[in-house]
């Protein structure tokens, strides 16, 4: 799949979304930090896609919650530094107090104002007749997590920048290992965003209607991880809730939850990965760059020359972890690479409904 091929052509809330963000949030970091934060062109079409309307839905009225949507679950597949992290910091802010759910198909001369759900930021989006509407969820719950809190910060840290430095401030505040999501029906206490590492075992479980699921492809069995990812899947079908994991390439000898994800059957999982050229090899140095071109491709901020001399650096000890991290190719063991083609050929495998 191209970025040619990334045409939304589907009735999605992706577009809400997109306008959405650049109103409410704020580039966390960098030269351009502060200036409204706009989506490159994977992260619209990630974000298209989760946002799918599931085909041939009737609406009658009756929130259907994950159910109005084509995927239940999504994982992003990319390498480092491509903005896997404020992008999942933006759709959790969505999830928490934006246009999160499907409530209908336009009609001529409607719109979605923020003033009617509690936010005078002045945001209004005029939608076009036959388009997907959205709603805020009425009792968010979520969970961001990751291995460690070092490992949740990649979500985290930009998610609260992107709080305080807009209008969100006002429907959110961050605390600590939390963040309250203020004016719920249920009072203040009611709705939140959490922190979830391996050792906070009470949470985990809990009923919720959005999670994060950071750098899938460490979670093993050895450190707890799936059951951990198990049993947070169980409190999001509590709540008819969805879910996003985003990962680097996995090694395939670990067996992790970014592999079972990759190689599920589900029909509603929808997973997004770019993977190296065929003909491209980490081996040969006079490919790499090429392949970091290819592989970085909709992300406009790396500089590409900064990412090949450390990867040049680490490859010299350790190329197996410098073609998964930064060449974005699964592999399958310390030193060695999957025979070419392999895994290319399941680049964005979707399974259909039947």
């Amino acid at each position: 799949m191209s970025p040619d091929e990334w045409i939304v052509d589907f009735p999605t809330l992706g577009d809400l979304w997109d306008a959405w963000i650049t109103a409410h949030c704020t580039i966390p970091d960098g030269y351009d930090r502060g200036h409204p934060l706009h989506w490159s062109d994977w992260q619209f079409w990630c974000a298209a896609k989760f946002g799918q309307i599931r085909a041939g839905l009737h609406w009658d009225g009756k929130p259907l919650a994950n159910e109005a949507f084509e995927y239940r679950r999504m994982q992003v597949m990319a390498p480092q530094k491509t903005g896997k992290g404020p992008w999942a910091a933006s759709m959790t802010l969505i999830q928490a107090v934006g246009p999160a759910e499907f409530c209908g198909f336009a009609e001529e001369g409607e719109s979605y104002r923020c003033s009617d759900w509690g936010c005078d930021c002045g945001f209004e989006y005029v939608y076009l007749p036959g388009d997907a509407k959205g709603r805020p969820h009425p009792s968010p719950l979520i969970q961001l997590t990751a291995t460690s809190e070092d490992q949740v910060d990649n979500t985290y840290r930009p998610l609260q920048s992107m709080i305080t430095m807009g209008p969100l401030s006002k429907l959110m505040a961050p605390r600590g290992e939390f963040v309250r999501i203020l004016g719920g029906i249920g009072g203040d206490d009611a709705d939140r965003i959490d922190v979830v590492t391996a050792n906070a075992n009470s949470r985990v479980g809990n009923p919720i209607s959005f999670a994060i699921q950071d750098e899938t492809g460490l979670w093993t069995k050895q450190n707890r991880m799936v059951k951990l990812a198990e049993a947070q899947r169980r409190g999001l079908a509590g709540m008819a809730g969805r879910s996003i994991e985003t990962t680097n390439a996995y090694d395939s000898s670990e067996d992790s939850v970014a592999q079972r994800t990759y190689e599920a059957a589900a029909k509603d999982v929808y997973r997004f990965y770019i993977p190296p050229p065929p003909n491209l090899r980490w081996e040969r140095k006079a490919d790499r760059m090429k392949i970091l071109e290819a592989v970085y491709r909709g992300s406009p901020w790396v500089r590409l020359g900064s990412v090949l001399q450390e990867a040049e650096e680490i490859s010299i000890r350790d190329p197996e972890q410098a073609e998964r991290f930064f060449g974005n190719r699964i592999t399958y063991s310390s030193g060695t690479w999957l025979p070419t083609g392999i895994w290319e050929e399941h680049y964005g495998m979707v399974t259909e409904p039947a």
